[in-house]
This record gives C-alpha cells, sequence and structure tokens, in this order.
C-alpha cells in the first residue's frame, strides 16, 4: 500500500511512517521542517525513515496547494492519506494565531480538497486532539460529547479540521478517520511538552514551573500506543462517505504531581518546583473514553506512566548527552 503521511518529520508523524515501513507499505514523507522547535530533532526523525528504501520525503507545507498537487500527480497510486501535519502546542496559539489556521483550518481543506481526486484513495485518518472537548466538565469524554466551547485557538482549529472532514464525506463522499489524540508522549517527542521540559530541568537542577498548583489530570499516552491505534483506524473499512472520529486515550489519567514523581523516580532526582496559577487556556483534566475505538479496531493501551517514563527519560539522556 502507498500512503501518504504529513507531518512526517514530527513526533506522531514519524513513528507512523516507521510502523507502516516496517511492514513493507510505501510512504511518501511530507513537512514543512518549520522553526516552531529546533528543526535538527525533525531531521533526525526523517534520517531514521530515510533508512527505508520504500520511503521518499517531500519538503513542502499544508497550506500549498500548488506544492500538494505537484505531489499526487507524481504519485497518483496513494492509497491511504495520514494527515498528521499540525501547528502544535496550546499556549502558542495565543501568541501566533494565524500560524494555527494555515496550518490547521487552510492545511485540512487543502489535504482534503487536493487528494480527493485520487483514483485509487480509499481514506483519510488525520489528527484531531482532545483539546476539541474544551471546556465540557463530564469525564471521561466521550465522541458524542459536544465540543462547543473550546478553551483555545488551538481546539477552534482542529475543531474546525472535524467539521471540514465531515463536509468533505457529505459533499464529495471522502472517507475520514479522526483521531483525538490525547497527551501523547515518549521517545523522540516534542520540546515544547511537559515531559522534555520538566526532564530537561529537573536533570539539569533547574526549577519547573507547576500551574494551578498542581491540581491537573491527564490522559498521557505513550506514543507506541497512539502508533498501534492509529494503525488500527489506517486499516479498518469505513463505509463510503463515513466522517468517524474516535478518541486514542490511555483511559488512565494521571495527576500532574504523579507525572512529576515518575520524572523524578527515572531521573534519580527530585524537582524544584515553583507553582503558579492557572493558564486561561489550559484545562483541569482530560480522560479518554475509548470504548468505540476499541470496539471498531481493538484499540487498548497497554503502557503504564511510569515504564514509558523511564523510557521516555532514558532516550531524553541519550539523544541530549546527558548525565
Amino acid at each position: 500500500m502507498k500512503t501518504l503521511v504529513t507531518g512526517a518529520a514530527g513526533f506522531i508523524g514519524s513513528e507512523v511512517a516507521l510502523a507502516l515501513l516496517a511492514r513493507g507499505d510505501t510512504v511518501i514523507g511530507l513537512d514543512n521542517l518549520n522553526s516552531y522547535y529546533d528543526p535538527a530533532l525533525k531531521r533526525a526523525r526523517l534520517d531514521r525513515l530515510a533508512a527505508h528504501r520504500h520511503f521518499e520525503f517531500v519538503e513542502a507545507s499544508v497550506s500549498d496547494m500548488a506544492a500538494i498537487e505537484r505531489l499526487i500527480s507524481v504519485h497518483a497510486d496513494i492509497e491511504v492519506v495520514v494527515h498528521l501535519a499540525a501547528q502544535a502546542g496550546v499556549a502558542y496559539s495565543i501568541e501566533n494565531p494565524l500560524a494555527y489556521v494555515d496550518a490547521n483550518v487552510t492545511g485540512q481543506t487543502v489535504i482534503f480538497e487536493a487528494v480527493r481526486h485520487l483514483a485509487k484513495l480509499r481514506h483519510i485518518v488525520y489528527a484531531s486532539s482532545s483539546s476539541v472537548y474544551g471546556l465540557n466538565e463530564d469525564i471521561p469524554f466521550r465522541e458524542t460529547d459536544r465540543v462547543d466551547r473550546p478553551a483555545s485557538l488551538y481546539a477552534a482549529t482542529k475543531r474546525a479540521g472535524e467539521l471540514i472532514a465531515h463536509s468533505y464525506a457529505h459533499v464529495h463522499g471522502v472517507a475520514s478517520t479522526g483521531l483525538r489524540f490525547f497527551t501523547v508522549y515518549g521517545p523522540w517527542g516534542r520540546p515544547d511538552m511537559a515531559p522534555w521540559l520538566f526532564t530537561g530541568a529537573i536533570l539539569e537542577g533547574r526549577p519547573i514551573t507547576v500551574f494551578n498548583n498542581g491540581e491537573m489530570r491527564r490522559d498521557f499516552t505513550y506514543i507506541d500506543d497512539i502508533v498501534a491505534g492509529t494503525l488500527g483506524a489506517i486499516d479498518r473499512q469505513p463505509q463510503p462517505a463515513e466522517a468517524k472520529i474516535f478518541n486514542l486515550g490511555n483511559n488512565k489519567p494521571v495527576a500532574l504531581m504523579d507525572f512529576i514523581a515518575s520524572i523524578e523516580a527515572a531521573a534519580g532526582r527530585k524537582a524544584e518546583i515553583v507553582f503558579a496559577p492557572m493558564r486561561k487556556a489550559d484545562v483541569i483534566e482530560t480522560f479518554a473514553d475509548i470504548e468505540a475505538a476499541d470496539a471498531a479496531f481493538g484499540y487498548n493501551p497497554q503502557v503504564r506512566i511510569d515504564e514509558g517514563i523511564a523510557r521516555f527519560v532514558a532516550w531524553f539522556r541519550g539523544y541530549n548527552a546527558r548525565p
């Protein structure tokens, strides 16, 4: 199977691409290698993919219609599109909102509009986010919940992406599966996320800033479980003109202070903590109901937080040459 993976130099995108290549698929990877965080990490991820002879990389933005049309004219036999490229990060959406509209709204529209013309296209699988649940107070979060109160512009753009997918299913018959990822972590993760920020600070003896006095819970989900769920979604047989959405979380929220304790245990050092007020774009808790994903493609996360954090800290030390 030939698959287009957008965001192939990203955290989730590179791991999904590796899994597809490992099972014998041909992967066309797309990424713009932007500088939201160090492009050297993105290139290091790409180096792992380049070792496979069935991988080809194209550097371009998903919001560039001309570039996407050139790509699909060369690779007209693409069967599945895994659209994971996005402008991520809740806090940064406050500082640079237009970057989110360009990548997450325009980019979603460009991908759906361009690839709907592919003769062999079977399915589009795309990344949404647990952030779409916004200010919902009922937990666990279910796919049937209302999602019309986003707590951030990032969340609003990811919800817009879901609505765009629905419109393309209705108008053009494009089958799609949206995956609401819940706080993904693990080796090769993003430097702007808590595991990286906290681990780096603890190893270097710097203080960490903890918001809302640490009174938050997150459904931390290990990257291997996310990859398994994404491949399950890729391989399921969608109905014509179907626009499905599934949660991919761990279904076991972790208190933020327990998460920090897991890093301390793996690092063998104590954290110096500075408490700060709740940020306006944050939410108190995320908690995924994963029954729908389990029923549809056997999604069943396996990795406990202590095990996953230990793996991440070991990788972090090696990648960053930290003792």
